[in-house]
């Protein structure tokens, strides 16, 4: 699993939909999530998405929460990521309904 800091750590700071960033990684076979802060639902928000797939927002009182459920969901991240199939995989049309699904409980898991 290779996340590393969103273009270098330059978008710390920024103001973003859900607030201030504070933290903000991409994963190198393309997904991001970002921890924000200050956001007008909730004192901290996390953005995360597989380019391509989807985007889901969370909301948290805390920063710790929000650090810690950050972890998790990176991990849970890159496990859906690394099944995602080539589109010459002869058998890419079933693969990408399981990686569908995935995702689906990810968003159930991580509501």
């Amino acid at each position: 699993m290779t996340w590393t800091p969103f273009d270098s750590g330059s978008s710390i700071g920024t103001v973003v939909s859900e607030g201030i960033v504070v933290a903000d990684f991409e994963h190198e076979l393309g997904a991001r999530i970002t921890i924000e802060r200050d956001g007008v639902i909730a004192p901290f928000a996390i953005t995360c998405g597989i380019y391509g797939w989807f985007v889901h927002t969370r909301f948290f009182s805390t920063h710790d929460e929000a650090d810690a459920e950050c972890a998790a969901m990176q991990s849970a991240m890159d496990a859906i990521i690394q099944t995602i199939p080539l589109t010459s995989d002869p058998e890419c049309d079933a693969k990408m309904a399981a990686v569908s699904q995935a995702i689906s409980d990810f968003v159930d898991t991580y509501p």
